[in-house]
Parts: structure tokens; sequence; C-alpha cells
């Protein structure tokens, strides 16, 4: 039986499967295409050229929104580049400890804009000053069990965090903070940047750029070994 034979049974998923193999169908009996009734606004029939043209138009209005999209993501991306940069220069040209502790907290107060932040470091050198932002705690990581997945995973966090998480980290400040990003910075402690906007920090995000910045800060920190 030939693939134009009349089939028991068939509906449209069988007629739309075939349509689909042959395009050139409506070619070999265009009567059929004269006669078909195309979709439209307010049940009005079109010439199939007609739909067609307006189906193209559809697809490219969604591919320029699309494109939008894809270049204000890259220019978002670049500002983003651009401040990691210039961290990274600023923790180059620290001379001590505290000078590279408070450059990390300058440049993400101020360039990247963040509502609180707070390094912790695995250390109580006599250099660092006292500040709401600087955690000591020269016994290291199990003196925080709160954070013990967080550290034996050593990946950026992104979210909400528990009650308990949030106290020991913003302490007073700690129901002002909605989202936040941990971010390990190696054997040296970590980073905790917190938000008033709980959409700001989300477990989807990306963490590219959170990576290149607690690797940065990380390196810094090994240049001042803990005396």
């Amino acid at each position: 039986m030939s693939e134009l034979s009349v089939k028991e049974g068939l509906n449209a998923m069988d007629v739309a499967s075939y349509l689909r193999r042959h395009p050139e169908f409506l070619r070999e009996f265009p009567d059929l295409a004269l006669a078909l009734v195309l979709p439209r606004e307010q049940g009005q029939a079109a010439s199939l050229a007609s739909y067609q043209l307006d189906v193209l138009r559809d697809k490219n209005r969604e591919l320029n929104r699309r494109l939008h999209e894809l270049v204000e993501i890259a220019h978002e991306n670049e500002a983003l580049m651009v401040r990691v940069h210039t961290l990274t220069l600023a923790l180059m040209r620290a001379r001590s400890l505290r000078e590279t502790a408070e450059s990390v907290v300058a440049a993400l107060t101020e360039d990247f804009n963040t509502d609180l932040v707070r390094l912790v470091l695995f250390r109580d050198a006599a250099e660092l000053p006292a500040a709401d932002w600087l955690i000591r705690e020269p016994a290291g990581a199990p003196a925080l069990p709160p954070f013990a997945e967080f550290f034996r995973r050593a990946e950026p966090l992104c979210g909400r965090l528990q009650d308990d998480k949030l106290d020991a980290l913003f302490g007073a400040r700690a129901r002002e903070v909605q989202s936040t990003v941990l971010l390990p910075i190696g054997a040296a402690g970590m980073l905790a940047i917190g938000s008033h906007d709980p959409n700001r920090f989300h477990p989807g995000m990306g963490t590219v750029f959170l990576k290149l910045i607690g690797e940065a800060v990380s390196t810094a920190l090994a240049r001042f070994p803990v005396a």
C-alpha cells in the first residue's frame, strides 16, 4: 500500500506527520491549499503566504528579544569582569594583611554595591582592625559547626541562610539579610556577602565570577602566613 493510501484509523497526528515529511504536498494539490482555513485573529481565513509571513514575523520578534537579552547579559558580565579586575589590582597593591582585608571589604561594599560584608579569617593577627566586618576565628572551621557542610564542599553558596548561620555572621543585623553569598577563601576562611534584597542572590545564579573573587582573595591572603 502506498503512503498516499488512506489508512484505517487515520487521525490528525498522522496527517500532520505526513505533511511534515512532504512539505511540497500543497504544490501538488493547489485546490486544497485554497480550501484550507488557517489560524487568524477573530477566526478570519488568510492565504498560506500571508500566514507564513506572520509566523516568520513572530519568530523574528522572538529572536530579536533573545538577542537583546544576550546583549544585556554580555554588558553585565563585562562590567562585572572590570570590577573583579579592579579588586584583583587592589589586592596586588596591598602591602600588609590589614590592607588586604580592608581592600576586600571596600571593593565589595563600594564597587559591587553590597549591603553587608563579613570577612571570616582563621587567624587573630594583632595588625587586624577591630571592625564589625571582620570575624576572627583562630580555631578554624571546626569552631564554626553551622558551616561544616559549606567548608566540606568548598563551593560558593547562594541564597537564603538558616538563622543560626545568619546570627553567626551578622549578629544584631542578621534580620536585615534576605539573601546571601558565602565564598570559601582557601584555608584562610570565608567571605559572606549579605543583601537586603531577597532576589539578589539565589541558588540558580552563576558562580564563575564568585569563584574568581574567592581565588583572588585567597591568593592575596596567602602572602601573609599565620605567625
